[in-house]
């Protein structure tokens, strides 16, 4: 069996190297041909763990293909597999413009019966377009050649694809057809025969699941930072309130630690391409809105607490920060929470130096030269007046308590990921900052 992806992004590379993975035959096409020249030297241009071993492993074996050329790709495919990007404009519409050239270039290029297969996260409806643009595009060749459609969106965790593609918790799967049925139930045997839950569905109901499970994500994230954000008021703390809900199982406890906000290329991408579809359908998703609203805030509030520490007054103040990326294990830095609290910081005249374990050059080409960038979690305090937890990196999580202090100006810590134990901050006589508790950890040494 082989399929063509379409793409070599994020869901691309990571889709066709765990198809060839178990063993089918799989050639990725994208027009960036300096990106497919590194691919077909095992140069993976994203950072994603367990990605690069994979990926030299079935270029090996000849499972894994790269080229530009879809035409030839697609002779002797079985299926099609649109992975290419969906960003949103400043309306929180998805814009579909890859989408619909993939579309066309399938149209044109196909000579004998495909499944196309759309993998991007696409608002509802895009399947039936895309179906009426390969019609189109044949017209115009004056042919028609039989095809079908099929919506299979991914559910990929950033820094843990790999484990979410090969064990997947459920796969989705719209179809019109029982033959598109049938072939999809073919790609994904090796799944199935492990005991992961496939659920086939129209096209359409497949695309709205994608969005309302990262929906329903985002509004637990807010959900449990507004409380979080209450529970400091009224003198409780998040930390234990957390671990009560989350022993409901009607609640659980995934989704519900207190932070700085989400991020990411998901989240704030899905939550507003479906305030917008519902716009369209002139219904207001009050609900969504709001958890909107309170992860914009949310991505504030570390900023606050640090300047309401100096007393307002953040010039010449100079600011230590661990962790770049949006979450730990990948250094995908878009819509980071970092991001707006570095640029609040040098708003207020405050100076930053930073470090990250995989995020440098991505923050280096966003920020550019405006903080200083560190090669070392140590390095990054000497003469900082306060250390500010971004990203909730394991390497994080025990540092030397001992040597912070002693290369801090002072002993002040802002935890933005609840990663420590504010008593055992205590007893190195830290001012201790986190997200929901609001501690009285101000001690001197």
């Amino acid at each position: 069996m082989k399929v063509v992806i379409i793409g070599v992004g994020y869901v691309g590379l990571v889709t066709g190297t765990c198809f060839a993975e178990i063993g089918i035959d799989v050639e990725c096409v994208d027009i960036d041909k300096q990106k497919i020249q590194k691919l077909k030297k095992g140069i993976s241009p994203i950072y994603e763990p367990g990605l690069d071993e994979m990926l030299k492993r079935n270029i090996k074996k000849k499972r894994l293909f790269f080229s530009t050329n879809l035409e030839k790709a697609l002779q002797r495919s079985n299926a099609v597999f649109i992975c290419v990007g969906t960003p949103s404009d400043d309306k929180g519409k998805a814009d579909l413009k890859f989408v619909y050239e993939a579309a066309k270039s399938i149209g044109k290029c196909i000579s004998d019966y495909m499944l196309v297969v759309t993998k991007s996260t696409v608002p509802v409806g895009t399947s039936l377009k895309v179906k009426e643009l390969i019609n189109e595009a044949q017209n115009q060749r004056g042919v028609a050649i039989s095809f079908d459609i099929a919506s299979n969106p991914e559910f990929l965790k950033e820094g843990a694809a790999i484990s979410d593609f090969l064990k997947p918790d459920r796969i989705v799967i719209g179809v019109e057809s029982d033959k598109a049925a049938s072939l999809m139930k073919k790609l994904y045997k090796p799944f199935t025969l492990n005991g992961h839950p496939i659920f086939f569905m129209d096209p359409v109901s497949a695309e709205m699941t994608k969005y309302v499970a990262n929906a329903m994500l985002a509004t637990k994230i807010s959900f449990i930072n507004d409380i979080a954000n209450l529970c400091e008021l009224v003198g409780a703390n998040i930390n234990e309130v957390r671990k009560g809900i989350g022993s409901d199982q009607r609640i659980g406890k995934k989704f519900i630690y207190p932070g700085i906000g989400y991020g990411g290329s998901c989240f704030p991408k899905d939550v507003k391409v479906l305030i917008q579809t519902a716009s369209d359908f002139n219904y207001d998703l009050s609900i969504l809105k709001a958890v909107e609203h309170v992860n914009l805030a949310q991505k504030e509030i570390l900023f606050h607490k640090i300047n309401k520490h100096f007393k307002g007054d953040l010039s010449g103040k100079h600011v230590a920060i661990w962790g770049l990326s949006f979450k730990p294990q990948t250094d995908d830095m878009r819509e980071a929470p970092s991001l707006v609290i570095i640029r609040k910081l040098l708003e207020s005249g405050a100076t930053v130096s930073a470090y990250d374990p995989v995020a440098i050059d991505e923050a280096k080409r966003i920020l550019g030269d405006s903080i200083k960038y560190c090669d070392d979690e140590y390095e990054v305090l000497i003469g900082a007046d306060c250390l500010a937890i971004l990203t909730e990196w394991s390497e994080f999580k025990y540092p030397n308590f001992k040597q912070i202090k002693k290369q801090l100006n002072s002993p002040t810590i802002f935890d933005g990921r609840n990663i420590f134990n504010a008593e055992e901050l205590q007893g190195y006589g830290f001012n201790y900052h986190c997200i929901g508790n609001n501690l009285k950890t101000s001690y001197s040494s």
